[in-house]
């Protein structure tokens, strides 16, 4: 054991490392947000204005194409996922694809839920699949970017311009950080409570033309909820994609996303957001090098998240304890860190292997990623010590 390290003399200003809800833009404060629509209908004039208007500055910050079509939906990114898995799978045979616990999730739903005999295609955590070896004549669901294992798709290449499929990518801990290839991608789902920082309970939908292609040509065998519906008539249904949402929406929540998406604009844009997450990811990378206790989860830099970041304990720095031990550890120095207020919420997600997962995402400053460190290993020192 080496010399007990001294309680570290600075602080994260801001120490919200939590993948979701994340942290709030720099500047954030609830005055700061406009507040003429609380009180009022959704459907009213300026509800739906309010609405429109987070619609289109998502589809300006992300580069969306006038071709695809953006809603804000119910649920946040789960209810805009299963929107898509009721409403377009069976048409064609789907492939699954998994590498955490977000895919092993929508793999449940579609085989066990709907019970199609869909393909199911795994890695095991910290590793990605072969994409390239997917069967593009079937419907492909995948998440672009792993939360729970901080594995990532490295760009869309892989997907073929005379794809007969759709590909369906659950891309909530990515937009906003990553490049999204709209044109290789048919549906892309998110919540704006990740990247952005915004508050839980909406999800957004993108949908290409061959997404609605295949809703207007093709009724599931299945009932469909109401909030799934997003076609009348055999038709899309134009207004879910202009403000008129499905269901009640928190309008205090629509304007602390627009605040977020104003203060991106303001920084710069998509390039802004992704330089951001990319320092942060650097700095915390330039921490894990120098502890000699942690390690990446993802060891291929090519595959790792520049936003929710999974790091593990180095294996001789556990040796002989089972998993049981390597999670008492996690939860002491996430329990450490919490009481100190250097970092809230980093213990690894609860089906990943036994680690901590650290947010880099635009919204974070990349100086409370470089205090962070020393303070990383004074909780582990403590953590072994106890």
């Amino acid at each position: 054991m080496t010399d007990t390290l001294p309680r570290p003399g600075t602080k994260p200003a801001r120490p919200h490392f939590s993948s979701g809800p994340c942290a709030k833009p720099p500047g954030w404060a609830p005055e700061r947000l406009a507040t003429g629509s609380l009180g009022r209908s959704h459907r009213s004039k300026l509800g739906k204005a309010r609405l429109e208007h987070a619609i289109n500055l998502t589809r300006e910050i992300l580069g969306v194409p006038d071709t695809h079509r953006i809603g804000i939906v119910p649920a946040s990114d789960t209810g805009a996922v299963e929107m898509v898995l009721w409403s377009m799978l069976g048409a064609r045979p789907a492939t699954m694809v998994a590498w955490e616990s977000f895919g092993e999730g929508w793999v449940t739903d579609v085989v066990k839920q709907l019970k199609l005999d869909a393909k199911v295609v795994k890695a095991p955590y910290g590793e990605l699949p072969d994409m390239a070896a997917l069967d593009q004549d079937s419907d492909i669901v995948f998440t672009w970017n792993g939360t729970t294992s901080g594995v990532r798709v490295r760009d869309g290449d892989w997907i073929r311009d005379d794809r007969k499929g759709l590909t369906i990518a659950d891309s909530t801990s990515a937009v906003f950080a990553m490049d999204m290839p709209w044109d290789k991608l048919d549906v892309v789902t998110f919540s704006w409570q990740k990247v952005m920082g915004g508050e839980g309970a909406h999800g957004v939908l993108i949908l290409g033309p061959r997404a609605v292609e295949r809703l207007e040509s093709y009724t599931p065998a299945w009932p469909l909820p109401k909030i799934f519906r997003m076609t009348k008539g055999g038709k899309l249904i134009e207004g879910i994609f202009k403000g008129e949402t499905i269901n009640t929406p928190s309008m205090l929540a629509v304007e602390d996303y627009i605040f977020a998406l104003e203060w991106a604009k303001e920084i710069g844009g998509l390039d802004a957001l992704k330089a951001r997450s990319q320092a942060n990811a650097k700095a915390l990378e330039a921490i894990v090098e120098k502890a000699d206790w942690l390690d990446h989860l993802a060891a291929d830099p090519a595959i790792r998240s520049n936003t929710s970041v999974c790091l593990k304990f180095a294996d001789h720095a556990v040796e002989g304890l089972d998993d049981e031990a390597k999670l008492a550890l996690v939860k002491k120095i996430a329990s450490l860190l919490e009481a100190e207020h250097a970092a809230y919420d980093i213990a690894g997600y609860r089906d990943a292997p036994p680690g901590l997962r650290i947010w880099c995402g635009a919204t974070v400053d990349t100086k409370d990623i470089e205090a962070l460190g020393p303070w990383l290993d004074w909780a582990w020192q403590q953590a072994r010590a106890a």
